[in-house]
């Protein structure tokens, strides 16, 4: 008789993982449930997780996150990193249970110390934060490194941005350099985003905007606003490609549809200067009452004095057409804004 029918937990777990996956057998939810059920009320702490992840998903079973819990619970208890990690994300979101930054601390805490790449992010993050913990860049460093050393693409983001800003660490663009670069590669749109700054400011490379607006482009054409209004600006100046204001229009404008205050501004400027579009007051003076809104105060001057200076070109319907305008463009999210 085999042994998961003898009632062997383990046996039962990687019978209910091979029906789970459809490893060796149909894939078969209902099937994979009953065998980790089996396991999980021997105190099985890997099925105790999976059937956890199945309650939490709704596979072949009806969804319920409270069931789930109590399943990461018993399994984390007995020292399954993974349920430890899902335990410290849970409260850290305040997902199903309310948000506990002390308690998301500790499961990360277990896990990370277990190795958990994930859980040596996050902790990290909450060190960096000060979310459950005292913030300390230099307990952050630690964290991200070990969580970067096994390839976490958002742990080498984070590393490089504090030895670009020299938190914890000293200030070091080549390092910062490294670690944005291996997280690039693994197409982390932020790295890419950041790895494109520092070829374009010089900074731990050589000036380089051909190698900039490489890193831009890959990181634009994953949605990134930052990065689309950066290589806007780019075409814009004629910086690592030819001038084209056309171009820079482009890119601009899908930054702007999506509420990119700087874009918004760019935007405005094109139309108002006529460079890519015609000159056209009302709508330039529609994106830069937009951008307006949504500028921090520390960069809003700008902003107000070149919304003054183009409502000095232009009559009093011209302004309050441009307003109604930017009121509807504000109401359908961006979209259709022309």
């Amino acid at each position: 008789m085999p042994l998961a029918q003898q009632g062997n937990a383990l046996a039962q777990t990687y019978l209910g993982i091979s029906y789970h996956l459809g490893k060796g057998v149909p894939q078969n939810y209902k099937e994979a449930i009953k065998w980790y059920q089996l396991a999980a009320d021997q105190g099985q702490e890997l099925s105790q997780l999976k059937l956890g992840m199945m309650y939490d998903l709704g596979q072949g079973i009806s969804q319920d996150h409270a069931r789930a819990e109590k399943l990461y619970q018993l399994s984390a208890a007995q020292g399954n990193s993974i349920a430890q990690g899902i335990l410290g994300a849970r409260y850290s979101e305040g997902i199903v249970v309310d948000q506990d930054y002390s308690e998301a601390f500790k499961w990360y805490q277990l896990a990370a110390a277990q190795g958990l790449a994930f859980a040596q992010y996050n902790l990290g993050v909450m060190y960096t934060e000060g979310r459950g913990v005292a913030l300390d860049y230099a307990e952050a460093i630690k964290w991200y490194r070990l969580a970067a050393d096994q390839e976490d693409a958002s742990a080498q983001f984070n590393l490089g941005l504090l030895y670009e800003k020299g938190r914890g660490v000293a200030q070091d663009y080549s390092e910062a350099i490294k670690w944005y670069r291996l997280s690039a590669n693994k197409g982390n749109a932020e790295a890419q985003i950041n790895l494109g700054s520092m070829y374009a400011e010089g900074l731990g490379v050589e000036l380089d905007y051909a190698e900039a607006i490489k890193w831009l482009r890959l990181a634009a054409a994953q949605g990134g606003a930052v990065a689309q209004n950066y290589l806007g600006a780019m075409y814009a100046k004629g910086r690592g490609v030819a001038l084209d204001y056309a171009e820079a229009i482009k890119w601009y404008r899908l930054a702007a549809e999506q509420g990119d205050a700087s874009a918004q501004f760019n935007l405005g400027s094109m139309y108002a200067m006529g460079l890519g579009v015609y000159q056209d007051y009302v709508t330039a003076f529609m994106w830069t009452n937009i951008a307006a809104a949504n500028t921090p105060a520390n960069k809003l001057q700008q902003v107000v004095d070149f919304n003054f200076s183009i409502s000095r070109k232009m009559t009093a319907r011209q302004i309050a057409e441009s307003q109604t305008l930017a009121k509807k463009c504000t109401s359908n999210k961006f979209q259709g804004c022309y």
